[in-house]
């Protein structure tokens, strides 16, 4: 059994693969929990991805083979980024799932997480890069620490379209100002690629994805997915 763990910006992810594939649903456990998890867990082998953790002091805590993804980590895809010490290893993780999904394909992958993310492989397998835009609670948050009067309001995916309180238009502004954002991108790179594939992961994947005019596939978990095919690679 593989195990991969996803720590990123807000949330620990953690999925079992047998075979390929994802086994047993997706756990979210607290970080100080993972380890205790990660043993009974008994992998065979570990890939750990992390954007805000010291994946390396995990590392050291678990046993077993454990590979930690940074940007030296041989990949199925080739990187043409300028520069991939900084690139994130969610993007990177999912990038990777979608081509070995349909490689040889012009493909656009959204993340919907703590920011957007865009991220772009051509049909030669080349990963080119992408753009990172807010997320719909940091659009929340950033609203109320810029502004005197504006309140602090979590995300609520039933509200309508027009807000009829002040509560309620922000949150129609940044759900679906996100989503507006997110068809005229894609309407762009589907002006600069023929053939584009578009694939939406991330938290916020199925309430986005379900909402776009433009056809979709919809893989929420596939930063999990791509971090046990760099695993496989490397095996």
């Amino acid at each position: 059994m593989n195990l991969a763990i996803d720590l990123g910006t807000s949330s620990v992810k953690i999925g079992c693969f047998e075979n390929g594939k994802l086994t047993g649903g997706v756990q979210k456990p607290l970080f100080n929990e993972l380890i205790d998890l990660a043993i009974d867990l008994s992998p065979d082998k570990i890939i750990i991805s992390s954007v805000n953790q010291d994946a390396f002091d995990l590392k050291n805590k678990l046993n077993g083979e454990v590979m930690v993804l940074d940007h030296a980590t041989p990949l199925p895809i080739q990187i043409k980024y300028g520069t991939p010490k900084t690139l994130g290893k969610d993007r990177l993780a999912a990038a990777v799932a979608a081509n070995i999904q349909q490689p040889n394909t012009n493909t656009l992958v959204v993340d919907v997480g703590s920011c957007i993310t865009y991220d772009f492989i051509n049909e030669k397998n080349e990963y080119l890069g992408g753009s990172i835009s807010p997320g719909i609670e940091m659009k929340l948050r950033a609203m109320n620490t810029f502004t005197a009067e504006l309140p602090l309001v979590n995300p609520d995916f039933g509200v309508e379209l027009i807000g009829d309180t002040t509560e309620k238009a922000l949150q129609s502004g940044a759900i679906y100002g996100t989503i507006a954002e997110i068809e005229e991108i894609v309407r762009m790179y589907k002006d600069k690629f023929r053939h584009l594939r578009f694939v939406i992961c991330g938290g916020g994947a199925e309430f986005v994805g379900l909402r776009l005019k433009t056809t979709v596939e919809i893989h929420p978990e596939l930063v999990l997915l791509g971090l046990n095919g760099i695993l496989e690679f490397n095996v």
